[in-house]
């Protein structure tokens, strides 16, 4: 029977490290030099990669990535494993070479790109010598490409872009915007003359193309192919942020009961309040039942794809936001006065919750595409009554039964005492 929760010792001993690592040197360095992946101080850019490299030597850089796409092919459900860790510090992802909306980037670009392509862009995204951003949703449609008007004109040996794009994350900073339009996705650099971003919002960025104008090689993928990238993409990043929540959702737990065992209400300490109690009980299992969710559908992407992992992944993408809400709200509440401040984590978790459950799609869009593709699964019932109605079950138990009555005269004798009247 192949049915096992243990994860291999050897990577075990991965986990070990990277948790060794993050908590002896990723983190200290986030609380010092924030974002530090970024600076441009070339003596602080010297000890980033002086760590990364010591993750490069561990084998575990960059491994979202498949190894038909240039990376080690650990596969879904040891990247799982792995953003367990990592997602717990700010500057993790970025230390493992495994950070939105980067990543996502990169594996259409390795999926899709050509190698002229992979070697002007994919190489110094994965050298993170280059960021980039997601840039798909519109003011007037959200994640509803439908509604899209962003749209690409060729002329000559150029595409002329022009639309505007709402949400575009970290778009302020990037080096490179992939741009979804209606006839494809393209790349854009950000400093492309044409390419306005609006004073607001700060980090998720209102940009508009006004005839910006790109090459005919930064069509990535076949002309009218971005919806089909997109979903790639998309679907991979929906199953990465649930990844991440997992350790957020583990860090706002610890911190709920260290502070439950740590202070006194009305003469005992609030750990023996049965509200309190309440609300730790529900959240261990409500972060149990998303890791064994988030687990499951990163081993069927293993075994499968994406695209045939889809129906969970959305129902992970939902699932995700809403417990990472409920454990944040308990431990903002058992924290108190002190979990609405900014000098915890907590608020803001909390603060993030809401927006969780909007990135890449809205839930409500989820919900009803899994429900959609669940009920595909099943056929209306004939008749009046449904198909677990007892009256009928029971009337063809006994149809069926009748062979093995007829020939066990003892046991028909028993059957009859117990048949109710029709």
């Amino acid at each position: 029977m192949a049915w096992d929760f243990s994860t291999d010792p050897q990577f075990q001993e991965k986990l070990d490290w990277v948790e060794r690592f993050c908590q002896e040197k990723v983190e200290p360095l986030d609380y010092v030099f924030p974002h530090a992946v970024r600076w441009p101080d070339p003596v602080v850019k010297a000890y980033v990669r002086e760590l990364q490299q010591e993750v490069k030597d561990q084998g575990l850089w960059a491994i979202f990535l498949d190894r038909e796409l240039g990376g080690p092919g650990f596969g879904q459900l040891r990247l799982a494993l792995l953003n367990e860790v990592i997602g717990r510090y700010a500057g993790a992802p970025s230390m493992f070479g495994a950070s939105a909306p980067d990543t996502g980037n990169m594996e259409i670009l390795a999926a899709y790109g050509t190698g002229e392509q992979k070697k002007r862009w994919l190489e110094p995204l994965l050298n993170q010598d280059m960021f980039s951003a997601f840039s798909m949703t519109e003011p007037q449609g959200g994640s509803d490409p439908d509604l899209f008007k962003t749209h690409a004109v060729q002329d000559g040996d150029e595409w002329v872009i022009n639309g505007e794009k709402w949400f575009t994350s970290a778009g302020r900073v990037a080096d490179l915007l992939f741009v979804m339009c209606t006839n494809g996705m393209f790349v854009v650099p950000r400093a492309t003359p044409g390419v306005e971003i609006m004073p607001e919002p700060r980090n998720h960025n209102h940009i508009v193309y006004r005839d910006v104008r790109v090459p005919l090689n930064h069509l990535l993928g076949p002309e009218n192919g971005a919806r089909v990238l997109a979903q790639r993409r998309l679907g991979g990043g929906r199953i990465h942020h649930a990844m991440r929540t997992i350790a957020q959702c583990k860090l706002a737990f610890d911190m709920m009961c260290e502070r439950a065992l740590s202070r006194e209400s009305h003469g005992r300490i609030i750990a023996e309040h049965q509200m309190v109690q309440e609300k730790i009980a529900e959240s261990y299992a409500a972060i149990k039942m998303l890791r064994l969710f988030v687990l499951e559908t990163a081993w069927k992407i293993d075994q499968t794809s994406t695209l045939e992992a889809r129906t969970d992944i959305a129902a992970v993408k939902f699932t995700m936001a809403k417990v990472l809400r409920e454990v944040s709200y308990n431990a903002l509440h058992i924290l108190g006065s002190l979990g609405t401040t900014d000098l915890t984590p907590i608020q803001a978790m909390y603060a993030s919750a809401p927006a969780m459950g909007i990135a890449d799609g809205v839930d409500e869009v989820h919900k009803a595409t899994v429900a959609r593709r669940v009920l595909k699964g099943y056929r209306p019932h004939e008749g009046y009554w449904p198909t677990e109605y007892i009256p009928a079950k029971r009337e063809e138990a006994w149809q069926r039964m009748r062979p093995v009555l007829d020939a066990r005269p003892d046991l028909a004798r028993v059957a009859a005492r117990l048949r109710l009247p029709a």
